[in-house]
């Protein structure tokens, strides 16, 4: 395989390190991690993750050992859920069963989360039916490009003068973006691509020192020809998959 730049883009995997565990540092590891490294967490702080997908447990992680006091992730997966709270550390809260507002208010004493991570993307789900609802037909008809319904509710959930960073994938145009809550409550909000020269180096030296695990973000192995099956089920989020480590000749 011919791989341009290589001397600039590819990095020895230490020793220790095994070959399922190292493919998440090339997507899922340095993104999750730059949004709780450019968000600025800092310890004592209290972080809010929209999103349990493999970029969010990572950006969550990341939060923990960065030194935030408290860890919250929201999602609606069941699977996603567990999976945060065994392998990642971090409190959790399905959407569908609370109200994600009042939930985090409750838990951080009536303040907000100090730093709001969105990690969830164009794609976004709504527990309010007539929210999504508008989202998706404004989509569709092309009258927005992206649903950003964890934007919105991370900006409303985020503590006055806190941290908003959003981290899921967005190609084009919002609608009723809350520009009013961001100037009110004096809020910076962030977003970037991943930038992996910057963190892989380092992300592997703590995999090989065991701060981060991401093995069991492989819920699913399969051969080459079963990759249009495997990405089915990330798409729809069934069986559980979170992500599916695709072995050509497997």
């Amino acid at each position: 395989m011919r791989v341009p730049f290589a001397d600039y883009g590819a990095f020895p995997v230490p020793e220790g390190v095994d070959d399922t565990s190292a493919l998440f540092v090339s997507d899922s590891v340095p993104t999750g991690w730059m949004g709780a490294d450019l968000a600025g967490v800092k310890p004592g702080d209290v972080v809010a993750v929209w999103g349990c997908g493999a970029v969010g447990q990572m950006a969550a992680r990341a939060a923990i050992l960065l030194g935030a006091e408290r860890v919250i992730s929201i999602d609606r997966i069941p699977e996603r859920l567990g999976m945060t709270e065994r392998h990642i550390g971090s409190e959790v809260i399905d959407y569908t069963a609370t109200d994600v507002g009042a939930e985090l208010r409750e838990r951080t004493g009536g303040r907000g989360p100090d730093v709001c991570i969105e990690a969830v993307g164009m794609e976004a789900h709504s527990d309010n039916t007539l929210v999504h609802a508008y989202d998706q037909v404004k989509q569709q008809l092309r009258l927005q490009t992206d649903r950003p319904t964890a934007v919105r509710q991370a900006i409303h959930a985020c503590r006055k003068a806190g941290t908003v960073f959003i981290l899921g994938v967005f190609a084009g145009a919002v609608d009723k973006f809350p520009l009013g809550a961001v100037i009110n409550k004096g809020l910076t909000v962030r977003g970037a691509q991943m930038h992996g020269q910057r963190y892989i180096p380092m992300l592997l030296g703590r995999m090989a020192a065991g701060e981060l695990s991401t093995s069991h973000l492989a819920t699913h192995t399969v051969s080459l020809e079963e990759a249009p099956r495997a990405y089915d089920m990330f798409k729809q989020k069934t069986d559980g998959c979170v992500r599916a480590d695709i072995r050509p000749g497997g």
